[in-house]
């Protein structure tokens, strides 16, 4: 709900925008509101991470893949993220996140987005993102594509994608 009001705004606005690829990547401008900030008065790193939903929303929005995939009563859940920073956005500064598919495997589609302002990146994640549907059932990305009418093999994730996804499986899930 933090965001409530930008995601109004992106479904509202969503078909005067251009129209991208499933696999994108489409850029989502956004400008830091004092809402934004934090107590040394840049943006709160957990900020970061709900601004990329709203990324990931605008590129499910902008290919048309999001109401076909609600129909078929599945959503997008996220396995894993990981972000690094590079720079800090202050109040009132314009930045842009872009948002594209770099890859996908068996079972998760692999998503890169990164933060730009002023022509410099500030900050960049990858991200894990599943699909399911209200039954409980895992949609693989084989048959979400293939719903989407999408017949490319999946492209060869980089190196430093493999090691994440590789690290993230092996981190334990119960408590030490």
């Amino acid at each position: 709900m933090k965001l409530f009001f930008r995601l109004i705004f992106l479904l509202l606005t969503q078909s005067r925008r251009s129209r991208c690829s499933i696999i994108g990547p489409v850029e989502t401008p956004f400008r830091v509101l004092p809402n934004d900030l934090d107590v040394l008065l840049h943006v709160n790193n957990g900020v970061y991470l709900t601004l990329m939903d709203l990324g990931r929303t605008d590129l499910l929005l902008r290919s048309d893949a999001y109401s076909a995939i609600r129909k078929q009563g599945w959503y997008p859940v996220l396995a894993a993220e990981t972000i690094r920073f590079k720079r800090s956005l202050k109040l009132w500064q314009r930045f842009n996140i872009v948002t594209s598919v770099v890859g996908w495997d068996d079972r998760s589609i692999y998503l890169e987005q990164v933060f730009i302002s002023k022509g410099s990146i500030v900050a960049k994640a990858v991200v894990d993102a599943r699909f399911l549907s209200k039954t409980g059932e895992r949609i693989t990305p084989e048959k979400l594509m293939a719903f989407l009418d999408i017949d490319m093999p999946p492209p060869d994730l980089p190196d430093w994608i493999e090691s994440w996804v590789t690290s993230n499986q092996q981190m334990p899930l119960e408590v030490s």
